[in-house]
């Protein structure tokens, strides 16, 4: 089995209606983003010939992610999750690109350079 991963940044601002501390307060962050996925066997002919997927498919994928919900905006009002943590954003990255991205195992959202969550739905 081979595991890919492909990385990618947006830079976002959210609050957590519900939370006791600074972060109930409208803040931004520097995110970082990293898809997972998994293939059994390579493609043997065609253009991805020797490959699970083509990088640049998964590029165009997060692209249309980024560009209408995530880099630039709020993510309370682009995702309408009631309280967009790092655990809702992560499994609502997974959601949106898992009918896009054949083989897709996990997401991982880094809030900061120290926390991270890595969502993978249960099989």
């Amino acid at each position: 089995m081979w595991i890919l991963r492909k990385q990618f940044g947006f830079e976002a601002a959210h609050h957590l209606p519900q939370h006791d501390g600074k972060c109930r307060r409208v803040h931004g962050h520097s995110w970082l983003g990293e898809i997972e996925v998994t293939g059994h066997a390579l493609h043997e002919t065609g253009p991805e010939s020797g490959m699970v997927i083509d990088y640049g498919r998964l590029t165009e994928a997060v692209a249309v992610l980024l560009d209408g919900f995530l880099d630039h905006h709020d993510l309370n009002e682009t995702t309408l999750l009631p309280n967009p943590t790092s655990e809702a954003i992560a499994r609502y990255v997974f959601e949106f690109l898992d009918p896009a991205v054949p083989g897709l195992r996990a997401v991982t959202i880094h809030e900061t350079c120290t926390c991270a969550c890595r969502y993978e739905p249960p099989h």
